[in-house]
């Protein structure tokens, strides 16, 4: 029987579980990571076990080492991406009512080999080539948002510009109308918020995403006009045509995903820049470099976990894990593994080792990786060029969202204007 992460409920210790690997963690309410994300990281990935059970959220596993959480990515057969048994899948379709299907991200919640046959259509849509000829429209929508401040001497990072700007491309890529904006900017709301409950909600949540699209992908089905979901409905899996089923899905993941990563990588890298002036100057003198900053940002500041379920029992880095089990891959706490990673909590321009598992590992390596640099390398070129130096409001601390994803909340900036 598979565990479903359930915010805030405490499990009671398996009997399997020694003392020795609990460690008492709540990804959503621990205090030091909502007041200081990054540097409670690093004390966990210096000072927790590299794997531990913890009792909080419906109880389960983290692994925390870079090594571990590598290897354990690339391992789908012993980690499972999908959060449901065959047999509770069965179950869920059964009790929905005969109109109503079951959301899901696919592929990031499926196994090879069906995993493989639903990514090669992304992968085709998603290559770096057509990822590249989005840039200079990603640029013009930089340029315009950062100009929309850059008189006020202020603003709120994220609502100004780190949650628009990727709800923005988003439409973009889908051909759909800016004016649509104010909606889909609801539903990155909801998609945020912290009612993080059981399975019904999440399906809620994941309905609506699917719903607000589906017009759209029946248009461009039957008048198809070139962009991403024109370019979608042409593609097959396994030599099949897809549905409608599989277009929201698919809408549904590329929604949320690149949702997360782009707005909390932005968030943190202002929030850093902002804290390091010195940083500021040396890439406006050397633009050439920023592409290596963003690596490096990427690498100290990671912000989203990787869900697995445990396939069959087994043992892992000496744990003896059931089959069901909930297994978290902590990236954020494994790219600052003090064993991979000299110094870890320090930002270093030139760090030899340029490794992370920001964008997981394995077959469900991110796949819009490729436009995520895009965005965020040409948002640090054109606020580093427009602005001159940023700096933290001291009157408003940042403080963070945490869960299985982390990010933060707010980050308010001043500059001379």
């Amino acid at each position: 029987m598979s565990e479903t992460l359930i915010q805030s409920r405490l499990a009671p210790q398996p009997t399997h579980v020694p003392d020795a690997l609990v460690y008492e963690f709540d990804m959503y309410r621990d205090e030091a990571l909502n007041n200081d994300a990054p540097a409670r990281l690093v004390d966990i990935a210096a000072n927790a076990p590299p794997i531990f059970w913890t009792p909080h959220n419906g109880g389960h596993w983290m692994v925390t080492r870079f090594r571990l959480v590598t290897s354990a990515g690339r391992d789908w057969e012993h980690f499972s991406s999908e959060p449901f048994t065959p047999e509770e899948m069965e179950a869920m379709l059964a009790a929905l009512p005969p109109d109503e299907q079951i959301y899901q991200p696919v592929p990031i919640l499926l196994d090879p080999p069906v995993h493989t046959k639903f990514r090669k259509p992304l992968n085709l849509v998603f290559a770096p080539k057509a990822m590249m000829a989005m840039q200079d429209s990603i640029r013009e929508l930089a340029i315009d948002l950062i100009e929309k401040v850059k008189d006020q001497g202020r603003c709120e990072f994220m609502s100004a510009i780190g949650e628009p700007m990727p709800v923005q491309v988003f439409l973009e890529m889908f051909g759909l109308p800016l004016d649509r904006q104010d909606e889909f900017r609801k539903i990155v709301s909801d998609h945020l918020s912290e009612d993080f409950g059981e399975v019904a909600d999440q399906q809620r949540k994941l309905r609506d995403m699917a719903k607000v699209m589906e017009d759209t992908l029946l248009d461009r089905r039957d008048n198809p006009t070139g962009d991403l979901i024109s370019r979608l409905w042409q593609t097959t899996v396994d030599g099949r045509a897809l549905t409608l089923e599989d277009m929201q899905n698919y809408c549904i993941l590329l929604f949320i995903a690149g949702l997360d990563t782009v707005m909390n990588a932005m968030g943190y890298a202002v929030r850093h820049f902002a804290a390091n002036p010195e940083l500021q100057d040396e890439l406006r003198a050397n633009p050439s470099l920023i592409p290596e900053a963003t690596e490096e940002l990427l690498r100290r500041y990671s912000f989203v976990m990787s869900n697995r379920r445990a396939a069959s029992d087994m043992t892992f880095a000496g744990a003896d894990i059931k089959a069901g089990e909930r297994v978290l891959l902590y990236n954020p706490a494994a790219n600052v593994d003090p064993e991979e990673f000299p110094d870890p909590g320090r930002f270093d321009l030139h760090r030899e080792n340029k490794a992370h598992v920001t964008f997981a590992s394995g077959p469900h390596r991110c796949l819009g990786s490729h436009l995520a640099r895009i965005e965020l390398q040409t948002l640090y070129e054109e606020m580093l060029a427009r602005l001159p130096t940023f700096r933290l409001d001291p009157d408003k601390p940042v403080r963070y969202r945490c869960g299985p994803v982390i990010g933060p909340r707010a980050v308010h900036i001043v500059w001379d204007s």
